[in-house]
């Protein structure tokens, strides 16, 4: 069984010294409590390299995802990593462990002509058109997720050198490029954003009651225009992101760049973004070579 303390002063740890964001805690903390779980119902008694490879057939007997399956996994071990650091432990039962391997999930992405029909879809004669076209093309353009397009304030986007600040996972600060297509239509949003407050708002995109917008609000919005533009591809806001770093690279964008772009703290994270390219040209090479 795991020591509860030993769980707090973890996540505390990578909370505070190592900047992680509140959901992913909560998900060490979630993924742990299940390994407890497992190592109490199995009564197991010494933690070994055993206990998580049953803990992990366990997960997949219950259709864990290999997403999430993984992710325990690392919980697991950096928690033992944290108290060998510590000095509670001499070693991690898993130090030697052979690291857990899965499929890469290929992230879906939008074809240009998918993109291009979607940024048209709001109508440019209504606000709310013109509001909802400056999200999309922020979205498309600086790659930024869900929540940080929902934390950006007015003071965060700069017009005239055309960069925005992010805040992303772990409250990380980033500047993000933005093109000629976001800075007109921003431009045109903010000259009408007042029409929709009533008082004072830092945020920068408000509902029409002038308040902040939720992440429903942002997916039932993209799902309005991926139908409109008659899109058949599931099409949901993350999908921006897939495609603002797909395209970045399909069009010859060094990989380093993309990841600071992004805010990946890890360059194998943007790697899998090659994948979605190479896959595109397979298909190219297949469709159009004689002996394809």
């Amino acid at each position: 069984m795991l020591d509860p303390a030993h769980v707090n002063s973890f996540i505390e740890f990578r909370l505070f010294e190592k900047g992680l964001s509140q959901n992913t805690a909560k998900a060490y903390r979630a993924d742990l409590k299940l390994f407890d779980l497992f190592l109490g119902e199995n009564g197991t008694g010494e933690v070994t390299q055993d206990s998580l490879i049953d803990f992990i057939f366990h997960m997949k007997a219950k259709k864990y995802s290999p997403l999430s399956i993984a992710r325990a996994i690392v919980s697991v071990k950096n928690l033992y990593k944290f108290l060998v650091r510590r000095g509670t432990l001499k070693k991690s039962p898993f130090e030697d462990m052979e690291p857990f391997k899965r499929g890469k999930n290929i992230p879906d992405a939008l074809t240009m002509e998918d993109i291009d029909r979607l940024l048209s879809a709001p109508d440019m004669s209504k606000k709310e058109g013109i509001r909802d076209r400056a999200m999309l093309e922020l979205l498309y353009s600086a790659g930024v997720r869900v929540s940080e397009l929902l934390s950006v304030e007015l003071t965060d986007i700069n017009l005239e050198d055309k960069v925005l600040r992010c805040f992303g996972k772990g409250s990380k600060e980033r500047m993000v490029p933005i093109g000629d297509y976001v800075v007109e239509s921003v431009a045109a949003y903010i000259d009408i954003r007042q029409q929709f407050l009533k008082g004072f708002s830092p945020h920068l995109f408000v509902t029409r009651r002038g308040t902040k917008f939720t992440r429903m609000g942002v997916w039932k919005m993209v799902k309005q225009y991926a139908r409109k533009a008659g899109i058949q591809k599931d099409v949901y806001p993350h999908i921006f992101r897939h495609s603002f770093a797909t395209h970045l690279l399909a069009g010859g964008a060094d990989l380093r760049s993309v990841q600071e772009m992004l805010g990946h703290a890890d360059i194998s994270t943007t790697q899998i973004y090659t994948h979605v390219d190479r896959s595109r040209l397979k298909g190219i090479h297949k469709k159009f070579h004689p002996r394809g």
